[in-house]
């Protein structure tokens, strides 16, 4: 196979400001690569030294077994539990009485929780859950909307020691039912709806279809959200409100091994069923309260929002464990960035006074598309980091973000990671690292990245290649639930001693890393090996257009030919005297060989809830293929009876 092509080429460097370099918790770039090169070289003795940081129950013995490769040991012989990190730790000081969580629903309904709250309503379920018989190593399935209890849920199960599998709540039944029996699980938290654009979105009636049949699900407990009509088994089924409020707040955190599971969360397989991702507590935990501290700097008076999906593994990282475990203030939100107005994050930032603020590409570039005028009516002065998370950001799209949500002040974090690491692996640090857009520049401690060609040699400076970690690293995946073989091959086949993750990268002759997406959605044009991010952002440096996803469709003549579906912005007119500038555009940005065989004007991408474009079903449409794959996490089955002409 040959390596990736990198086409794409960005010169603008931002320096940090010199008021972020004050505010920073590390003071200068010599201080990080310091600190690097210890993680690199001695990772037992900067690793043990920071772990210390946690609240351990019983010390751990040593700091990483590597004997077993390609799996970890992290912290062994060390006690230690989530729930306590994330809220035990915190009582008796002046934190237990701040606000965890400043939450808000969809209708405008709110609620503000403080650690204490937090910790007795998770005590509460915890007493619920093992009421009913759920035990230590356990798993329980929770499938939910984004409101506090389900929060209180995820802690719950880490507090008794079960492993909680949180699955997002827009899978269908199907979907859910095949997470459940591969878990094994044995209860289901879940709520009777959620409010989503305006309208209940019905949770319950999927999960009595889900558990139809399943002996082994003897418990579902339903929170009351919506109000709406579901059926119920007075076997099975309890309300949330009645369990909790009718039971004991006494609940001592459940000591468990460092490499104790902590958390199953399934990933789509390209091949083969869906893939349980197991991580452990201790090395998870340090993984998740370290990027917290370092990369989003989180400080006393911070309030911090993540605007991800708990059913993602950003939401377990950076909504719970990280934020939790620094003692800071978060924001939660139920609903819809358009419900009920376009500019509802801007509203909620001001309104909340939002410090640090993490979000997807997908969202940033829909939030180009609705315009400049919605930010623009609210203060968004507080603001002082910026995140992306999910996929690589396009440079356009990211000087949007630092210019209009960032006021041009505003470090932005290009934040590089996966389901599999558990925490953040490339990023920069704020106050230190000069940024370009687009890169996620250079490795959190302990990562030892690197770009190699098919051989797993190391490619030179803007060099196209498959971007591999040569060392463990704590919050590394343990596996995958029950299947040691596909563990093996889906990620250390192809390198032996290295973990492979999947995407296309290159390093710039500074070192900075870019990442050029996923190596399944490379594109084939005569030979070259082009990325699909990197044509996508060619079509977005235009004025015309805020978002496109690119993909490929067979050609007798090049073998694959690109066909971009690209979006327009406000007040933008289609049609072929465009179509030709923009195919002429990215000829002359990266390239005649990059040109589009054909672009489709779209309104809308088909995405999932979580913002993720789902380039499977373009490529279908592209080629004329009937699509067969699951859509049941499509948010908006509209968008694709458009693209494919049938409305």
């Amino acid at each position: 196979m040959p390596e990736i092509e990198s086409v794409l080429h960005e010169t603008r460097t931002f320096p940090p400001s010199e008021a972020a370099r004050k505010k920073a918790r590390l003071s200068s770039l010599e201080e990080y690569e310091r600190l690097y090169r210890e993680s690199i070289d001695d990772p037992e003795t900067f690793f043990g030294r920071e772990a210390k940081n946690l609240p351990w129950i019983e010390p751990f013995e040593s700091v990483l077994d590597w004997s077993g490769a390609p799996f970890a040991k992290w912290f062994s012989g060390g006690k230690i539990n989530a729930s306590a990190v994330a809220l035990d730790q915190h009582l008796g000081t002046p934190v237990e009485n701040k606000i965890a969580f400043l939450w808000e629903g969809e209708p405008g309904d709110t609620r503000a929780i403080t650690y204490v709250e937090l910790h007795e309503e998770v005590c509460q379920l915890a007493n619920v859950l093992k009421g009913r018989g759920v035990k230590k190593g356990d798993r329980v399935a929770l499938y939910m909307p984004m409101i506090p209890e389900l929060v209180v849920a995820v802690l719950a199960c880490a507090r008794i020691g079960a492993a909680h599998s949180v699955v997002f709540g827009g899978f269908s039944a199907h979907a859910l039912r095949e997470r459940i029996e591969d878990g094994g699980c044995s209860a289901v938290v879940t709520a009777d709806g959620g409010y989503r654009r305006g309208e209940p979105l019905p949770l319950k009636p999927q999960v009595d279809e889900a558990v139809r049949g399943l002996k082994a699900v003897h418990t579902v407990i339903v929170v009351e959200r919506c109000e709406n009509d579901i059926d119920w088994n007075a076997d099975r089924d309890l309300w949330y409100h009645v369990a909790v409020s009718e039971a004991s707040a006494d609940c001592p955190p459940e000591p468990m091994d460092s490499e104790d599971t902590l958390f199953l969360l399934y990933t789509s397989g390209t091949t083969g069923g869906p893939k349980g991702i197991q991580h452990t507590t201790g090395g998870y935990m340090l993984g998740a309260y370290l990027t917290c501290k370092y990369v989003f700097d989180m400080q006393e008076d911070d309030v911090y929002w993540c605007t991800a999906d708990v059913g993602w593994i950003t939401g377990h990282s950076y909504i719970i464990y990280g934020p939790l475990s620094n003692g800071v203030t978060s924001v939660m939100y139920e609903g819809a960035p358009n419900s009920p107005h376009e500019g509802r994050f801007w509203e909620l930032c001001q309104k909340y006074g939002v410090t640090i603020f993490y979000t997807a590409p997908t969202a940033i570039r829909t939030f180009m598309r609705w315009g400049e005028e919605h930010p623009g009516k609210f203060d968004l002065s507080s603001l002082r980091l910026l995140g992306t998370v999910g996929e690589p950001i396009n440079p356009e799209a990211w000087m949007w973000y630092h210019r209009v949500i960032g006021g041009e002040r505003c470090p932005i974090l290009d934040t590089w990671w996966q389901t599999e690491t558990g925490s953040i692996m490339l990023t920069p640090l704020p106050g230190i690292t000069a940024t370009k857009p687009g890169s996620a520049t250079f490795p959190f401690f302990g990562v030892d990245a690197a770009v190699v060609d098919e051989e797993g040699k190391e490619v030179g400076p803007n060099e196209g290649g498959f971007l591999v970690i040569r060392k463990p690293w704590p919050s590394m995946l343990r596996g995958i639930w029950k299947n040691e073989e596909r563990y093996r091959e889906t990620y250390w086949s192809k390198y032996g001693d290295k973990y492979f993750a999947g995407d296309g990268a290159k390093r710039d002759e500074d070192g900075y890393f870019w990442i050029m997406g996923r190596v399944d959605d490379v594109i084939n044009v005569s030979g070259h090996r082009l990325s699909t991010m990197e044509v996508e952002s060619a079509l977005v440096s235009h004025d015309s257009v805020v978002e496109s996803a690119v993909v490929s469709r067979p050609d007798d003549v090049t073998g694959e030919a690109i066909v971009a579906f690209t979006t327009l912005g406000p007040g933008i007119e289609d049609g072929d005297e465009l179509r030709s500038t923009l195919m002429d555009h990215v000829a002359t940005q990266i390239g005649k060989l990059a040109r589009p065989a054909e672009i489709r004007f779209t309104d809308a991408l088909p995405k999932t809830r979580s913002g993720k474009i789902m380039r499977r079903l373009l490529r279908d449409i592209a080629s004329g293929r009937e699509t067969t794959g699951d859509t049941s996490t499509i948010e908006d089955l509209s968008v694709l009876a458009k693209l494919r002409g049938d409305e």
